[in-house]
């Protein structure tokens, strides 16, 4: 009999990054798999919730819990009295902070050690607030998931957590957000990017330093500057915190064309990135790699490193390189130029994608409560 669970899920920002699927896609698979479930969200997400996980109970938290600080005052003595108030027999809050006093056993997402590992890569503020509620996680929760083999390696290598308390639950892809495009799809979202009849390389990740972006800029100009109709390059995801990437935008030969977009629509995505010539993603490492899974699913040629997790995931279904300009420009210019390489990784990503499902993630986390709860 699988715990009665209560899912936090007031960390989750509006944007719906990477956390935000994660939290999205799990708890509708928990729910589908008929779960004792509760889930306390922010007021803005509870019809949402209520319509992922319909089995569910959905409450939602003070309004206040919209601002970090907040949140954060709130996780240690709201949450207990939510947990209570649903019996729940384990909390899990599936983004690096809970609370000391649960008043039951409380399992902890941990997604990536790279603020230990690369602290350069991330803001100052950041990188202190997350090692503590790393250190925090290892050493008070009653089980700790992460989302791939390589982050369970680095946590006990680098912070000599317990790999006996440390459960691997890999990601899925939601299938129905992310799927081989039509046609119909693609070319509306080249109109949208005003790229009717212009082929271009993608990248969608948040725009901060681990993603690598500025030597994709430098690579990808590189690599097409003196090719007949040089394919676009468009970068899609928040603007992060990356001040190299204007510069690196800037020395862009004016005959080639950068796109920013911001954010684009779920509804937009798989036009985007089943559209593109390739999706580049050179990062410097990842905890799982969620953009890489989903642009394969998309039936998109993906370009990425061999860093930390990304190999789990795309396995031998994309093509890699490491995360220097030079390498980077030769990989991209290999694949622009080679259709039938492009045909072949498309047809063996969407194929890998489909491996990864939340039913799988639901299933691998229900026994981490389980080993919670029964100590």
């Amino acid at each position: 009999m699988a715990p009665r669970v209560l899912v936090d899920a007031t960390a989750v920002p509006a944007d719906r990054g990477g956390v935000g699927r994660y939290v999205d896609g799990l708890i509708g698979a928990l729910d589908r798999a008929g779960s004792e479930l509760a889930v306390v969200c922010q007021r803005s997400d509870a019809e949402r919730y209520g319509r992922i996980a319909p089995g569910s109970r959905v409450l939602p938290a003070p309004a206040a819990v919209a601002h970090r600080p907040a949140r954060l005052a709130w996780e240690q003595t709201g949450l207990p009295l939510i947990a209570q108030q649903v019996a729940a027999e384990v909390i899990h809050s599936p983004y690096y902070t809970m609370p000391l006093r649960g008043g039951r056993p409380v399992v902890v997402t941990v997604h990536d050690c790279t603020f230990f590992t690369e602290p350069e890569m991330h803001t100052a503020v950041k990188g202190t607030f997350y090692r503590s509620a790393t250190r925090t996680a290892l050493r008070r929760a009653t089980r700790v998931i992460v989302p791939s083999k390589a982050t369970r390696d680095e946590v006990v290598r680098v912070l000599d957590a317990d790999p006996t308390r440390v459960d691997v639950a890999y990601h899925g892809v939601d299938q129905a957000t992310f799927h081989r495009p039509s046609e119909d799809e693609r070319e509306r979202v080249r109109a949208r990017l005003g790229l009717r009849g212009i082929e271009y390389v993608a990248f969608l990740g948040l725009l901060e330093p681990r993603k690598n972006v500025p030597a994709l800029v430098r690579a990808w100009a590189q690599a097409v500057h003196d090719t007949d109709n040089p394919p676009a390059l468009v970068l899609a995801g928040g603007s992060g915190w990356d001040d190299e990437v204007d510069a690196a935008v800037a020395s862009v030969p004016s005959h080639l064309r950068v796109l920013r977009p911001g954010y684009l629509r779920p509804a937009d995505l798989p036009g985007y990135l089943g559209g593109a010539l390739v999706v580049a993603y050179p990062s410097h490492g990842e905890g799982f790699g969620l953009p890489v899974l989903e642009a394969m699913a998309c039936g998109a040629p993906v370009l990425t490193t061999p860093r930390l997790s990304l190999p789990e995931v795309g396995g031998d279904a994309v093509a890699y390189t490491e995360p220097d300009a030079t390498a980077i420009a030769s990989a991209l210019r290999a694949l622009i130029a080679d259709p039938a390489r492009r045909a072949q990784l498309a047809e063996a990503g969407a194929t890998r994608a489909a491996e990864f499902t939340w039913e799988a993630s639901a299933e691998a986390h229900l026994a981490a409560y389980a080993r919670a709860v029964s100590g």
